[in-house]
């Protein structure tokens, strides 16, 4: 089976250029384009562009709100291996580590000049452990560790956990993934209902924040921020304000559009691009670089591709089915259809990065790396050992029923629907009818998370950097819930729930008090890790990748390999650092 590489030509880049439209920006103060810095969002629409409530399902907070607005308490460097401070200074342990003392920086202000302090910590998290649904956003991640949280003084905040956790600055308050707790204002959401309250009044300055940046227009297609000059790091010397005045984040459209804007000039970040489309947008923009200068150009994201089948339902409880569908899948041809060689096929369910090595190296030692080139044989054989046969249109049936999986994945990556394109091509061409079926992302979320799906295309495995609990804690039973009642924070919602879950479940426990590179977790994650591999809960596929090009035309001091400050994801809450390293090109 051969599936084409498709890529986009120049020509067709010139004819599209003729017909493209321009970003359309809802009317503000003028701001010249030399002083904006105009954001990739990759979705089709904004939900609930006036609901700025971080916690509740279908809230977008990274079309500016957490890059712009929220600051984090710290950053993790994927280049240093450090925590940076940020809102926080210090975030330090007992020996035991079961209590974690916060410092916060002197002087900071929300931007309605209300001062940011320690009342504004233990208020969030109180909130947090007192949601009874374990449903808010981080809710259930704050549940499982803390006890209490108590104010020391205006500047000092003492966690005191049920257990000893060597990660939990790193986990929550560190931005490791994408972004973490985010600390809201006391004097506003006091009284608040957090699941109804938006947190959205223009006209009273809401949102509010500590970042340098204010709200100015939100739409199902694009947000609008300015520079505040009174921003509390400037005041007091800490840091200068940044140099952009304006900053958009704006829904492009098809790949084919965000290519034609970046050719012409007309954004400075896209979240993310095939080989092809950067390739012909450099032949028209000289201007675009990218992590890396040459090939594969992309930065390693941290979040592993994988495929989930449905635990709880018929036919996929049936673990020897799932294991059929891994050894089908040929993933080397993933890579190569749909990444165009700019990624490589995951071993275990873990990020490929340095620090996770021994533990990936451990895991295919014992025997239990995956393939990357398919079995279809063995695959099928499982199949008909479950009592399966081959109908007359060439599908696996047993007792009337065709083996079928429904695939969904959220409809706003290329990626995404190259990889579902590809694997469902092969899992028909094996004889389980497969589809594929791209939604709108608050869709995937509700199907994923409530458990109403057969397959899923996901990267919820993802959280482990340079330690293997992270990850392996999201499949323990703690998560499991009835189908059509919400996973907390998505973890275990393919629902695996058996006697060797249990087992997982113990070790995994362990492996959570040890200090971070005690030398009995390699052991210890192998032998959990074979609960895993037998029953096979999630089917891992490839490493994720993102080409993730910047446009220096009007701004300079993007990250790359060598201007490696930090990584390149836009859409992440460290981006509070990019914005802060920008200057212009002029």
């Amino acid at each position: 089976m051969t599936l084409p590489i498709k890529r986009i030509s120049l020509t067709l880049m010139l004819i599209l250029l003729f017909i493209s439209t321009a970003i359309v920006v809802t009317a503000q103060d003028e701001v010249a384009r030399a002083d904006t810095v105009i954001f990739d969002i990759d979705d089709s629409a904004i939900p609930n562009p006036t609901n700025f409530n971080w916690m509740v399902p279908g809230t977008r907070r990274n079309t500016g709100a957490h890059q712009a607005l929220w600051e984090p308490l710290f950053i993790l460097n994927y280049e240093t291996g450090q925590i940076d401070p940020w809102l926080g200074v210090s975030f330090t342990p007992n020996e035991a580590q079961d209590v974690w003392t916060l410092k916060l920086r002197e002087g900071i202000k929300w931007s309605d000049g209300e001062a940011f302090n320690a009342d504004d910590v233990v208020f969030t998290i109180n909130l947090l452990l007192g949601d009874e649904t374990a449903t808010l956003a981080e809710a259930a991640n704050m549940q499982q560790w803390i006890e209490s949280v108590e104010k020391i003084d205006d500047l000092t905040v003492q966690f005191n956990l049920k257990a000893p956790n060597p990660r939990f600055q790193l986990d929550y308050f560190s931005v490791r993934i994408w972004g973490g707790v985010v600390i809201l204002p006391e004097h506003i959401w006091a009284g608040q209902d957090p699941f109804t309250f938006t947190f959205f009044d223009l006209e009273k300055g809401w949102p509010v924040g500590t970042g340098p940046y204010r709200l100015v227009s939100s739409t199902t297609t694009e947000t609008i921020w300015d520079r505040r000059d009174d921003w509390w790091g400037a005041e007091t010397g800490w840091m200068p304000l940044p140099e952009p005045l304006r900053l958009i984040w704006v829904i492009t459209g098809a790949e084919e559009n965000k290519a034609l804007l970046m050719s012409d000039g007309q954004l400075d970040s896209a979240m993310d691009m095939t080989l092809g489309a950067f390739e012909a947008v450099q032949a028209q923009n000289p201007n675009v670089i990218a992590w890396y200068d040459d090939l594969p150009y992309a930065w390693p994201d941290p979040c592993a591709r994988q495929l989930s089948l449905n635990n709880a339902v018929p036919p996929w409880d049936n673990k020897d089915l799932r294991k059929a569908v891994s050894l089908i899948i040929d993933r080397n041809q993933i890579v190569e259809v749909a990444y165009e060689g700019t990624s490589v096929p995951s071993k275990t369910m873990f990020v490929q990065y340095g620090a996770m090595s021994p533990y990936i190296d451990a895991i295919v030692g014992a025997g239990m790396g995956i393939n990357p080139e398919a079995d279809v044989a063995a695959g099928q054989a499982l199949i008909e050992g479950a009592g399966y046969t081959r109908n007359a249109d060439g599908f696996y049936e047993k007792d009337g029923e065709v083996l079928a999986v429904d695939i969904i994945s959220d409809e706003t990556g290329i990626e995404y629907t190259r990889i579902v394109n590809v694997v469902v091509e092969q899992l028909r061409a094996a004889g389980i009818e497969a589809t594929a079926r791209p939604v709108a992302s608050a869709t995937w979320i509700d199907a994923r998370t409530t458990g109403n799906f057969s397959g899923v295309f996901d990267w919820e495995a993802c959280g482990s950097i340079n330690e293997p609990w992270n990850s392996m804690n999201r499949y323990t039973n703690h998560w499991v819930r009835p189908l059509g009642e919400r996973t907390p924070g998505d973890n275990n919602f393919v629902r695996w729930n058996t006697e060797n879950t249990a087992k997982y479940t113990e070790i995994v426990d362990q492996i959570g008090v040890l200090p971070l590179g005690d030398p009995q977790i390699v052991d210890m994650v192998v032998e959990a890790y074979r609960y895993m591999y037998e029953e096979t809960p999630i089917i891992p596929l490839t490493q994720a990748k993102k080409l993730v090009p910047f446009d220096t035309t009007y701004w300079t001091g993007w990250p790359s390999a060598e201007n490696n400050y930090n990584h390149p994801a836009t859409w992440w809450q460290s981006t509070h650092q990019i914005i802060h390293n920008l200057r212009h090109a002029q």
